[in-house]
Order: C-alpha cells, then sequence, then structure tokens
C-alpha cells in the first residue's frame, strides 16, 4: 500500500508556495528542512542523520557542493570525461556536438532523429522524433531560457551551478523500436546495493524496484509510482553492468549510476547524486532506515 504521505494539502500548498524563495534567499538549510519536512512529513535531523533521505540532505547541502568531482560528473560533457579517464570510453553513447548557443547547431547536419539536452541540469531535455517536426523558433525560446536558469540555485544542489550551461546532441538509442530501458544502480561507499528498472518510458512509464541481486523490493518504491504487473527479466551482463556503475561511484559515498543495455551493448547515460533532491516518500518507511544503514557518512559529518 502506497505511504498515506503521498497526498498533498492543496490549500497548505497554495499557502506556502510564495514564501518559498523568501525562505530560499534567506537560508538555504532552513529551506530545505521546511522542504524536507512539507514533503516527506518528517522533520531533518543533520546533525545526526539517520536515514537515507536525511543522509542525502546532509550531502546536498555540505558535501556535494563543495567537491568538484561530483559536479564534473553531475554535468553531461565533464561525465563524458570522467568515464573516459576511468577507461570506459566505449560505453559512451555518441554526440553529435556540444554548443554554447542554440543559434550555433546546424540541424541540416544532424539525423532525423536525436537528443538534445541542457548540460547543467535534469530534464531539460528534448526527444526529436522526426526533424521534419521541429518546430525550431520554440526549441530555440526553450532551450534559450533553460540555459539561462542556474538549476542549482532553484533547486539548491548547488553542485549543479559550477556545471557551464551548454546543449549536447546525442544518438538517438532505440530498443524495438521504443526508447530503451533504463537500468538505475544506487551504489553506496562503493556498493551497488539496491536499483530500479524503468520501463515504457513516454508511453505507460513503470519503475520495479529491486535489490542488486535482482530480488523485489518493493518497499523503496516512491513519490506514487507504478511498477508493472510483471516481473522484469535481469540482462545476462547483470554482473558487468553492476562492476561497472561500482568502479565509476567509487570515489563517492553515493551515487546513481543510470545505465542503459541494448542487444548487450551497455551505455552509460548519467550520474545522479541527489535523486529527487533527496525528498523521496517510499511506500515503506523501514527501507528509508535500511537503505540509510547502507549509506556512512561519518568522514563527512562536522557535528554529531
Amino acid at each position: 500500500m502506497p505511504n498515506p504521505n503521498l497526498k498533498e494539502n492543496k490549500l497548505k500548498r497554495l499557502l506556502v508556495a510564495p514564501f518559498r524563495n523568501v525562505v530560499k534567499a534567506f537560508s538555504k538549510t532552513q529551506y530545505v528542512k521546511f522542504q524536507y519536512k512539507y514533503i516527506t512529513h518528517h522533520r531533518l535531523n543533520l546533525k545526526n542523520p539517520i536515514r537515507y533521505t536525511e543522509k542525502l540532505q546532509y550531502l546536498r547541502l555540505k558535501v556535494y557542493p563543495k567537491w568538484d568531482l561530483v559536479s564534473k560528473c553531475a554535468g553531461r560533457v565533464g561525465l563524458r570525461d570522467y568515464i573516459k579517464e576511468c577507461g570506459f570510453e566505449d560505453n559512451l553513447v555518441q554526440i553529435y556536438g556540444v554548443y554554447d548557443r542554440f543559434e550555433d547547431i546546424n540541424f541540416e547536419e544532424l539525423p532525423n532523429q536525436f537528443v538534445m539536452k541542457c548540460t547543467h541540469a535534469c530534464a531539460f531535455n528534448y526527444l526529436c522524433f522526426d526533424k521534419s517536426q521541429l518546430k525550431t523558433e520554440e526549441l530555440r525560446k526553450k532551450f534559450n531560457r533553460w540555459l539561462k536558469t542556474n538549476y542549482g540555485k532553484k533547486t539548491v544542489e548547488l553542485h549543479y551551478s559550477k556545471i557551464k550551461p551548454q546543449i549536447i546532441i546525442e544518438k538517438f538509442l532505440f530498443e524495438k523500436d521504443w526508447l530503451p530501458v533504463e537500468y538505475k544502480i544506487h551504489v553506496f561507499n562503493g556498493v551497488a546495493k539496491s536499483m530500479y528498472v524503468v520501463t515504457s518510458r513516454n508511453k505507460d512509464i513503470r519503475y520495479n524496484n529491486y535489490y542488486i541481486d535482482w530480488t523485489p523490493f518493493d518497499g523503496s518504491q516512491f513519490n506514487g509510482w507504478k511498477k508493472t504487473d510483471y516481473e522484469i527479466e535481469k540482462p545476462t551482463n547483470w554482473d558487468e553492468m553492476v562492476k561497472l556503475a561500482e568502479a565509476l561511484a567509487k570515489p563517492f559515498p553515493f551515487v546513481r549510476v543510470d545505465l542503459y543495455n541494448i542487444e548487450g551493448k551497455i551505455y552509460i547515460s548519467e550520474m545522479t547524486f541527489t535523486p529527487a533532491k533527496g525528498t523521496l516518500i517510499l511506500d515503506d518507511d523501514k527501507c528509508d532506515f535500511e537503505m540509510g544503514e547502507w549509506l556512512d557518512i561519518s568522514m563527512y559529518l562536522t557535528s554529531k
């Protein structure tokens, strides 16, 4: 049964909304505390974080903003450099170019299908299924607005603020004529412990949560997302995918490594350090503590 905290009080949201930016400007820590309490209904303990979601907030506020390698790997261009440095260049998605301005893009040189992404943010993306249907002027306005957005400041995930805003254009990956399945592996202190699989993207999207050995971890389902009514088949090269995720995540206390696996070929999509800003409402609250036990941030705590 989904967590009852998923039901939002719309009146409360209406009353709170005008004050969010004021609190954010005054104190980012206080803002995150309010945000965490508002969404999860739990008080945020930053002095002695126990929950997984609490520890993510600590990393979000106190650790990752100061860590240049985190910013590098959170950015789409910097991540490609990091992947090459780690020796996994063969697992990169092909790109057609990186651009400082939308106006620098020559669309005539691009294939009929491609993916455009901002390098400095999440969800600032455009999927082109048919170039002949492209509305260039609308797209220009959208990307120019995105490029001017300080995503890290907006979301209080300040490790994004160090990333140079650019546009990267990638090859459109397909699997059986549709968007590929995504495998999102959660690595805690260098060890992959859990993951979820995203299927039917852009159609009837579903999320299936598992422990890393592929046994169900349904309690870690979050934010009301639904899973499939059938079990997802484990890739034959799953062990290789896990080893790749762990190798990339080795320097960090926590990161989610997103992968594709198309006909046995593994592609690295992105690395996410604060999933959903750490404000996750898990279906089973016990899982928040279970995952919290996996994540050791004791060396980063400035006070108890």
